[in-house]
């Protein structure tokens, strides 16, 4: 399918092709770097379309690598929808230490395991799968390379004006959520530099899938005719597939001691501005509710655009994609961003 604007997305069969074609950079890629490679917490929003992208790329290239996927499979059916695309699953809690360590070596590590939404009411849970996950990981794959999934909220809130922060900016987590983040990073960091492992931490600001997201979460309001709040008035986002290709694309910036890379959008993206277009292209008004903020969670992506190009989705093509999705009542996975919340609390 051509990726113009006249394109809509039409199920989700569609909506996995195109979150998963690998770019010509990618496949290269798969040809240089050596060993399989597994995805720790592959069941979550992004970690099956990474592991379909992983495996198209590696497949385009040619090659016989693996794309092993490891989480606890705990919603039916997943496992058996990844082992069809040709991804190898093993189950395991990475809470689990001795369970972690019984996992094949491989050279190539994604951990993408996580806990945001519920923190308030289980802090110690939060605290437990953000860190403690993180150790038994980093213990037991210190001869891997290892991509870790992180997130912009461990930066400070910024003025529009900065631009966003850059990977120089000092962390100032804002909330227990935030808080553990930076602590996952700290303990790869450590084995990092005490296991010369090398590591890339990957800070993350709002992937865009078709079925969750900031985008999702803003054109539903303003398809129901509900308030579109904006006390955060401004945000990163990036294709989910561009995202992909880009944390895949890291496995070959890691290094010792970690390495951190901003994956995001180029953009700094008014919550105005882009409530406005989806009310044009749905014919709804709109409504905003709060006071409009000017500090956000902005991160800068120069340094990640420096080394792999520009998103190839734009702004304009997700916020198309994105209306066309929920007025066909396309499905959603329910699972809100949040992305008004600047107390840090989740």
């Amino acid at each position: 399918m051509e990726t113009n604007m006249l394109s809509i997305i039409s199920d989700e069969v569609q909506l996995e092709k195109i979150l998963s074609k690998p770019s010509e950079n990618l496949i290269n890629m798969m040809s240089r770097i050596d060993g399989d490679i597994m995805i720790l917490g592959i069941a979550g929003k992004m970690g099956i379309t990474l592991g379909m992208l992983a495996l198209k790329a590696i497949r385009k290239a040619g090659l016989n690598k693996k794309v092993i996927g490891v989480s606890r499979f705990s919603e039916k059916g997943i496992e058996q929808h990844l082992n069809n695309a040709g991804i190898e699953t093993i189950t395991c809690d990475l809470l689990d230490r001795d369970a972690v360590n019984s996992l094949p070596q491989v050279k190539n590590v994604i951990f993408m395991a996580g806990r945001k939404f519920g923190t308030n009411e289980d802090k110690e849970l939060t605290w437990a799968v953000n860190v403690l996950t993180s150790a038994n990981v980093a213990s037991h794959f210190q001869s891997s390379k290892i991509i870790v999934f992180s997130t912009g909220c461990v930066y400070p809130l910024v003025p529009v004006s900065t631009g966003g922060c850059s990977e120089e900016e000092d962390p100032a987590p804002i909330g227990e959520y935030a808080q553990s983040c930076l602590g996952r990073e700290r303990i790869f960091e450590y084995y990092s530099k005490f296991n010369k492992t090398s590591v890339c931490l990957i800070r993350l600001n709002y992937a865009v899938d078709l079925r969750y997201g900031v985008l999702h979460d803003i054109g539903k309001k303003v398809l129901e005719g509900k308030l579109v709040n904006i006390t955060t008035g401004y945000f990163n986002a990036i294709w989910q597939g561009d995202a992909n290709k880009q944390v895949l694309l890291a496995l070959e910036h890691c290094s010792s001691p970690a390495s951190i890379l901003n994956v995001t959008g180029p953009e700094i993206i008014s919550v105005r501005w882009v409530a406005h277009q989806f009310g044009k292209i749905m014919r709804k008004k709109v409504i905003f509710t709060g006071a409009e903020g000017n500090n956000a969670y902005l991160s800068n992506s120069a340094k990640a655009s420096g080394f792999f190009g520009y998103p190839k989705i734009s702004l304009e093509q997700m916020t198309h994609w994105q209306a066309h999705w929920l007025m066909s009542g396309g499905k959603s996975l329910n699972k809100a961003t949040h992305f008004e919340v600047n107390n840090g609390n989740f």
